[in-house]
């Protein structure tokens, strides 16, 4: 009995990490969602640590994130990448590459997650220790950018006017500079969409019509024409 009970007890403290863990996971998350939405709304200089901790402790805030900055750009961080895994869901379900493209557009222009990101690029340049944030982000932009396009131009047989590399980096690259410039124009969401897809062009290509039937018909063993020629005589 004493032995069973001993290992019993031993096996607590390492609940008690997971937990703990698991815990401090979800409130991290919490604060990032709280963030994000005020941060949206008011912007960096409005809004207070308070206002984001309503549900929490303020010192939750700066055990986790240290700064209200810091959770600024890791909350912007996190929501152009969720924006981009969305877009390329999206586009996935496209039959076209004109249509896979617009896809792409309208997902990520038609949300505010660019511009929230491109203020948290913008910040780093006064607060450099939060630049590593951003730079993992963008590589994570056009890493995972490749790895869906890559992946769609080999699965749908379409041709990349462009390598797959250069295309996903150029793409992220645009939409950061039509952003930065739209928002100091104040341009819609619709114009910055019609203007990235402009300057975009067309990606890639669908096979000919023709290429696409013969892929088809390769499948079924077809009686070649000398053969079919001798059936017909007499």
């Amino acid at each position: 009995m004493k032995g069973s009970s001993t290992k019993v007890r031993s096996r607590d403290p390492k609940h008690t990490v997971r937990a703990t863990r698991t815990a401090g996971r979800q409130m991290r998350s919490r604060l990032l969602d709280a963030a994000s939405r005020l941060f949206k709304e008011r912007g960096l200089a409005a809004v207070s640590i308070a206002d984001i901790a309503a549900d929490a402790f303020p010192s939750q805030i700066t055990y986790y994130f240290r700064t209200k900055e810091a959770l600024f750009v890791e909350a912007a961080c996190r929501d152009v990448l969720y924006v981009a895994r969305a877009a390329e869901q999206h586009a996935g379900k496209q039959l076209s590459p004109t249509d896979y493209t617009r896809a792409l557009v309208d997902s990520v222009m038609g949300t505010d997650a660019v511009g929230f990101f491109v203020e948290a690029m913008t910040l780093t340049r006064r607060r450099q220790d939060l630049a590593p944030l951003v730079e993992r982000t963008v590589e994570r932009l056009h890493a995972e950018g490749l790895r869906a396009y890559a992946a769609e131009m080999a699965a749908r047989g379409w041709h990349s006017r462009l390598d797959p590399e250069t295309s996903a980096r150029r793409f992220w690259t645009i939409a950061i500079g039509v952003t930065l410039e739209g928002q100091a124009m104040g341009r819609s969401p619709d114009e910055l969409a019609a203007e990235m897809l402009r300057l975009l062009g067309p990606q890639a290509d669908a096979p000919p019509a023709a290429a696409r039937l013969s892929v088809v018909r390769s499948g079924n063993s077809a009686p070649d024409s000398a053969s079919t020629s001798k059936e017909k005589q007499p």
